[in-house]
C-alpha cells in the first residue's frame, strides 16, 4: 500500500490540524507583521477522454449536444445486477498520458469502489482507482523566470464521469434539481500533481502546458467550457523558512485559467489575512464564484478513509506488459516542446514565435501546412516563415480570439491564406488592404482574389493617380508642409499617411513615398 501512504504523507504535508502562525514560530522571535508566507498549491486535473464509448459499457460517449438521459442504459444508470466492462483504449489513452508525462507505468493496475452519497452518483459509488494506479510519479516542466522547473506528478489514474445536476426553479419560484445522466460513465482520467507551485502563474502555466500536451497526443478534446478539462487546486500557505502548512483548502468551480488564476490570488490573500490576524483556518473545500470573485465554503473536506475504497469485485486486475507499453509509445506524437524546438532549427523562427505557434496544435498544424503549400519564385523562406507567423499570431488570431472560434474551424483555408500573402508579395495588394481583403475573407470563406476584385482593393502603382492625390493631400495640409520645409521629418509621416488615407491605402507604399518627396522637393 506505497499509495496510501503517499497519499497520507500528502495530507501530513497540508496538515489538517491547521496551526496558526503562533504555533509554528516562536512569538519571542518575530511578531505576526513580520510574517512572510510563502504559497503552496498542488492542482488535480480531470479529463474526459474522447473515447467512442463510456467507460463500462457501450453507450455513445458523444453526448454533449444530445437530449437528456438519451445516451443511458442499465450499466451507467446504476441498476442493480449490472456487470461492467472495462474500456481498452481509455485504459491506453491514460498510459499515453502518463507516457508523455514521464510517469512510471504500473504492471499491475486495478479498479476501487470510492464510496460516497451524493444523487449525481446513483449507485452509491464511483468506480476510481486507489492505491494502484496506471502511472505514476512523473515530471511536468515549466518555465518560471526564464527557468525550468520541474513540477511533480503524483500519479494519472482512471475513472467514470458522474451524472450531471442542473437547479432551476419552478414556476411558482420553488428550487428544484434535475439530472441528466448522459455524462455518467465517461471515461475520465485524473491528474494529480504535486504541491510543487508557489503562485497562481505557475498554476496557469502548469494548466496551460498539460493543456497542450493532452491536445497533442489527441486523448482529450480539454475543452473547459464543454467541461471535458476540469481543474481542483489545493493551496495553503506556510511562513518563509517553514515546513509546516497551514490548513489545505480545495477550490473547485473554476472553468477558465483565468478563473484558476483569479481564485489562486483571492484564495492565498484570504489565507494570509486569517493568519495575521490570528484566527485558525479549517481544511475545508470552497467553491470559485466568478461573478464576485471570491471563494465560498462548500463542506468540510474528506479523508481518503471517509470513502472506504475497497477493490471493483466486479473488474478483474490488469496486468500491463512492457510490450503493451512500447506498442502505446509508438502512438505519441511530438509533444509541443519538440515541436517548438523544430520550429526554430528547421524554419529558423524566433523563439519567441515558436513558442505561441506551438502552444496550440491546430495551430501549428496551420502552420505547417502553409510551409508545404510553397512560395512566389525569388522569395527566401525565412521571409515567408516570418511572414505566415506574423499573419497568425496578429490579425489571424485576433479574429479568432473577436468571434471565440477555433482555427481549424476557419474558413480561411491555408491555401486561402498563402494566395493572399502571395498577392502581397507580388505587390498586388497592399499590406493594409490585405488586412481588410482578410477580414472579408475570414466572415465569408471568399478566395483573396474574388474580395479584392469585389471591393477595389488592387494596390495603386500608376504615377498619374498617385501624383494626383499628392496634389490633393499637399493642398489640404499646408502647415504640414511648411514644417515639413522647416525640417521636421514627422511631418512627411503625417503626409504620407493622409495620402494612403486618400488612396484608401491603395497607393504602392515605396512609390508614394518617393514621389511625395519629389514633390515636396519642387515646392
Amino acid at each position: 500500500m506505497v499509495l496510501a501512504q503517499e497519499r497520507n504523507g500528502y495530507n501530513t504535508l497540508f496538515s489538517c490540524q491547521s496551526p496558526t502562525f503562533t504555533d509554528i514560530l516562536n512569538p519571542m522571535t518575530v511578531t505576526a507583521k513580520a510574517v512572510k508566507y510563502e504559497t503552496i498549491i498542488g492542482l488535480e486535473v480531470h479529463v474526459q477522454l474522447s473515447t467512442k464509448s463510456k467507460m463500462f459499457c457501450n453507450c455513445s460517449a458523444d453526448y454533449a449536444n444530445s437530449l437528456p438521459n438519451t445516451h443511458v442504459c442499465p450499466v451507467c444508470l446504476g441498476m442493480p445486477g449490472v456487470l461492467p466492462v472495462i474500456n481498452k483504449r481509455a485504459v491506453e489513452y491514460t498510459m499515453m498520458t502518463a507516457l508523455a508525462l514521464s510517469c512510471t507505468i504500473s504492471e499491475y493496475t486495478k479498479f476501487d469502489r470510492k464510496n460516497y452519497p451524493y444523487p449525481d452518483l446513483m449507485k452509491g459509488y464511483q468506480i476510481s482507482q486507489y492505491d494502484a494506479p496506471i502511472g505514476k510519479n512523473g515530471t511536468l516542466t515549466i518555465e518560471v523566470d526564464r527557468q525550468k522547473k520541474n513540477v511533480g506528478i503524483t500519479r494519472v489514474h482512471l475513472e467514470e464521469d458522474v451524472a450531471k445536476l442542473i437547479h432551476r426553479s419552478s414556476p411558482d419560484g420553488r428550487a428544484c434539481s434535475l439530472m441528466d445522466v448522459n455524462r455518467s460513465g465517461v471515461p475520465l482520467m485524473e491528474i494529480v500533481g504535486e504541491p510543487d507551485l508557489r503562485s497562481p502563474g505557475e498554476a496557469r502555466q502548469y494548466l496551460a502546458k498539460l493543456h497542450s500536451i493532452l491536445q497533442y497526443i489527441g486523448v482529450s478534446t480539454a475543452n473547459m467550457e464543454e467541461g471535458s478539462f476540469r481543474c481542483d487546486a489545493n493551496i495553503s500557505i506556510r511562513p518563509e523558512g517553514s515546513e509546516k502548512l497551514l490548513a489545505k483548502v480545495e477550490v473547485k468551480n473554476m472553468n477558465s485559467f483565468r478563473a484558476v488564476f483569479r481564485a489562486m490570488e483571492y484564495e492565498a490573500q484570504r489565507q494570509r489575512k486569517a493568519a495575521e490576524e490570528g484566527r485558525r483556518l479549517v481544511q475545508e473545500t470552497r467553491g470559485w464564484v466568478e461573478e464576485e470573485g471570491k471563494t465560498v465554503p462548500q463542506r468540510s473536506k474528506e479523508y481518503a478513509h471517509d470513502y472506504r475504497y475497497f477493490p471493483e469485485p466486479d473488474l478483474p486486475p490488469l496486468f500491463v506488459s512492457r510490450k503493451w507499453v512500447e506498442a502505446v509509445k509508438a502512438y505519441l506524437t511530438e509533444l509541443p516542446e519538440a515541436r517548438r524546438d523544430r520550429f526554430v532549427s528547421e524554419f529558423g523562427l524566433p523563439l519567441y514565435d515558436a513558442n505561441l505557434l506551438t502552444k496550440s496544435k491546430p495551430m501549428a498544424d496551420y502552420f505547417e501546412a502553409c510551409l508545404k503549400i510553397g512560395k512566389p519564385e525569388g522569395l527566401s523562406l525565412t521571409n515567408r516563415v516570418k511572414m505566415t507567423s506574423n499573419w497568425l499570431l496578429g490579425e489571424f488570431s485576433r479574429l479568432l480570439n473577436a468571434t471565440g472560434t477555433g482555427i481549424n474551424q476557419s474558413k480561411v483555408s491555408p491555401e486561402q491564406l498563402c494566395q493572399l500573402l502571395d498577392l502581397v508579395d507580388k505587390g498586388v495588394i497592399s499590406g493594409t488592404s490585405a488586412k481588410a481583403a482578410f477580414e472579408e475573407m475570414f466572415n465569408t470563406g471568399k478566395s483573396a482574389e474574388d474580395v479584392i476584385s469585389e471591393q477595389g482593393l488592387s494596390q495603386i502603382s500608376d504615377t498619374e493617380v498617385i501624383v494626383a492625390a499628392i496634389a490633393q493631400v499637399i493642398s489640404a495640409n499646408p502647415q504640414a508642409v511648411a514644417d515639413f520645409k522647416a525640417g521636421k521629418e514627422t511631418a512627411l509621416k503625417f503626409l504620407v499617411g493622409q495620402l494612403m488615407r486618400a488612396t484608401r491605402g491603395r497607393a504602392n507604399p515605396q512609390v508614394a513615398n518617393q514621389l511625395l518627396k519629389n514633390k515636396l522637393g519642387e515646392r
